[in-house]
């Protein structure tokens, strides 16, 4: 039995996962901004929230399938979208795109992803959500929504909450970067994790084809996150903006990160068909509300004029394993429950999102399929039987000083050696 077929609940694929991944990289997935107060919010929300069951209803058929954003779904979860798959896993969004195709549900891509738009249309058959990023470079949003258009994608979402950079201190400390950096302080975690380092090395080259012709930073040129939102995201945008991008795209639209009812009012009044209530799991804003607290309210106000999806999702087994079934609960025709997606690396481990900052289910790369069916199971069981298993994630690390224009001299030099060195013990990429 391989080490995925072991995992029994979202904490095995999370432990799988980081024992898997180098250190910047697992601790971006799984991090939040400055004290991560909204993070464990998040999963707070959901642990203190009862159940009372009604019984003898008839359960011996359940149906799970849902209508979101006109797009008829097997289950009560999409794969939101998520940035840098590749990072995770070599197969990034292919292996998340085949395991919704096979699950029946849909399948969200990021302005950050790293599978082009035009492949994923052709080798995709799920319904496909593609997430904007909302930039400076006005000729790269036009060119996005375009694009998504002749692939024949079925949803465009327009985030709203991430114009700036948040303040992702985990990323201050481990150095993490787009395209990944070697630094005297990562060499260690980099160096430990043989299978991750050989496949970034020797596979497909890195690169974000949402971006091609248009930015060189997060593929050529290192950023953090945080510094390319910051730079390269438009701080103007307003809702006259989105009222264009949903015109431009003519299809079903989604607001991304609205949190208030006047927002959401506003949302309903530009037109849009849906809103995903968020706080970028707590990644952008520390303090912020629980989504899961605001949607009643937001329900109560608009329910019934647009589809309406949860879209918090800290990295604890609490708020899958509680969570799902107490959104489901919460949620009611226009309200629906959304999980996001994150591929990881090597026996598909999988980590923590958020939807589009991740923290909450961990899906699995190369074959997605194990977290997808472990949840939908949990689902038609905690229909059955209300039985609601909580776990708190405690998360801690330490990282040495780093100082990498100190290392860059050597850097080419010390990743050929490992490679060498890797290769002399036997080590190949995996498949």
């Amino acid at each position: 039995m391989s080490r995925i077929d072991r995992c029994r609940n979202v904490e095995d694929f999370r432990a799988l996962a980081k024992s898997r991944l180098p250190s910047p990289v697992f601790h971006y997935i799984d991090g939040a901004a400055e004290d991560e107060t909204s993070y464990r919010r998040n999963t707070e929300a959901f642990r203190s929230c009862d159940l009372v069951p009604n019984v003898l209803a008839g359960v011996k058929d359940v149906d799970m399938s849902v209508t979101v954003m006109g797009q008829k779904l097997a289950m009560p979860l999409f794969c939101a979208p998520t940035a840098l798959q590749r990072l995770f896993h070599h197969d990034g969004e292919r292996a998340v795109g085949r395991a919704a195709q096979k699950f029946g549900t849909m399948f969200a891509v990021s302005s950050l992803g790293t599978v082009g738009i035009e492949e994923i249309g052709r080798t995709i058959s799920a319904p496909r959500m593609f997430q904007l990023y909302f930039h400076k470079d006005q000729g790269l949003n036009w060119s996005m929504v375009e694009r998504c258009r002749e692939a024949k994608f079925e949803v465009l979402t327009l985030t709203v909450d991430s114009i700036t950079g948040g303040n992702r201190e985990r990323d201050l400390r481990t150095g993490f970067t787009s395209p990944p950096q070697l630094t005297l302080a990562s060499l260690a975690s980099f160096a430990l994790h043989p299978s991750w380092t050989l496949n970034y090395l020797l596979r497909e080259k890195f690169s974000l084809p949402q971006l091609e012709g248009h930015v060189s930073e997060g593929t050529d040129i290192a950023i953090s996150i945080g510094d390319y939102f910051t730079r390269m995201l438009d701080q103007s945008m307003d809702w006259s903006d989105a009222e264009e991008v949903r015109k431009r795209w003519g299809g079903p639209f989604c607001l991304k990160g609205i949190m208030s009812v006047a927002d959401a009012r506003r949302a309903v009044d530009i037109g849009a068909d849906a809103i995903m209530v968020s706080n970028h799991a707590g990644r952008q804003l520390d303090g912020s509300r629980a989504p899961f607290d605001q949607i009643s309210e937001i329900a109560d106000a608009v329910g019934g004029r647009i589809d309406i999806s949860n879209s918090t999702l800290p990295s604890v087994l609490a708020q899958i394993k509680a969570g799902t079934i107490r959104a489901i609960a919460i949620g009611s025709a226009k309200r629906n429950s959304q999980l996001p997606d994150v591929a990881t690396l090597e026996e598909q481990g999988v980590t923590g999102a958020n939807a589009s900052s991740w923290a909450a289910f961990f899906a699995p790369a190369a074959t997605p399929q194990p977290a997808l069916d472990r949840l939908s199971g949990e689902i038609v069981k905690s229909l059955k039987k209300p039985e609601v298993v909580e776990k708190i994630d405690k998360l801690g690390f330490t990282v040495e000083p780093r100082d990498p224009a100190q290392f860059k001299p050597y850097q080419e030099q010390e990743i050929a050696t490992w490679v060498k060195i890797a290769k002399d013990a036997g080590i190949q990429p995996e498949e």
